[in-house]
């Protein structure tokens, strides 16, 4: 496994600008069509907020063929051994991911092409520093499931499925990890017996959509709107800044999905586990 920390620090991160097209993005609920003018500025707020924690980010264009390419993350999954192309589980999204793979192999790292006829969506899979997570669920199937932990075990990782109660999208959707020892979940979740052996705390009722936070470096970056998460953050001694999500939230999207965070080849092993200059 790699060093501690691994699943919440990074160098850097790509992002995809959201097209025209977004207004046609897949919703769980149809609350109406996102405003694009609105969702280009949270984008460029939230690439902000990337650079602010100390990544590196880089911005691909738009993929208009693809409403929902802007959430990147279901895409593919960042490792330090390599980087693993996801098939997410819905139809329209159909080749995304190897429009992506052509960019990620400039990086360096060794790409895996995604060969199951299952699903998986990286928004179902959450990086614990013991283990990883992948969560069931409407966009993620058994069969996605054993492919990714074929390749996840022959790395040395210990993997995970986990059941995601019906009606949340992704498992990510209602938790995020805050550091080695504690996630944030809401309620749907906190018991759940994946998160035994961590400090979990759990989001106030009403705010459940701060449960997609995400940990980067020494901040934590929380949607806006929701207050008592934040203080909750702030009072545990984490540094909180909040980004607008409210655009990519009428699409069911959050703060994780938006970027693919990863380990730069310079910061990584020649073992493929993380260099003393990251922790």
């Amino acid at each position: 496994m790699p060093d501690e920390g691994f699943s919440y620090r990074f160098s850097s991160a790509i992002v995809r600008q959201p097209g025209r097209s977004v207004v046609r993005g897949l919703r769980a609920v149809d609350r109406g069509a996102p405003d694009f003018e609105r969702f280009q500025a949270e984008h460029r707020e939230y690439v902000g907020a990337l650079e602010r924690a100390g990544l590196k980010v880089r911005v691909l264009d738009a993929l208009e063929a693809f409403p929902d390419s802007v959430f990147i993350e279901d895409a593919a999954l960042c490792l330090p051994e390599g980087i693993v192309m996801l098939r997410p589980g819905a139809p329209s999204r159909t080749g995304e991911a190897s429009l992506l793979a052509e960019t990620l192999a400039g990086l360096g790292y060794e790409i895996i092409p995604c060969e199951s006829d299952g699903f998986i969506d990286g928004g179902d899979i959450l990086l614990i520093d013991s283990a990883i997570l992948v969560g069931l669920s409407e966009r993620t199937d058994l069969r996605g499931f054993e492919w990714l932990k074929a390749i996840l075990q022959g790395w040395g990782y210990p993997v995970q499925a986990v059941h995601t109660p019906e009606g949340i999208l992704h498992f990510k959707s209602d938790c995020c990890v805050l550091d080695s020892q504690t996630v944030l979940a809401t309620h749907r979740l906190s018991r759940m017996e994946c998160f035994a052996s961590f400090r979990v705390l759990t989001v106030p009722l009403g705010e459940e959509a701060a449960a997609n936070c995400i940990r980067i470096n020494d901040n934590v970056l929380v949607p806006a709107g929701y207050p008592a998460t934040a203080e909750l953050l702030a009072r545990e001694g984490y540094a909180v800044e909040t980004v607008a999500v409210t655009q990519p939230s009428v699409l069911v999207g959050g703060l994780s999905c938006m970027s693919l965070r990863y380990h730069s080849l310079a910061m990584v092993s020649h073992k493929g586990t993380l260099s003393s200059a990251t922790r």
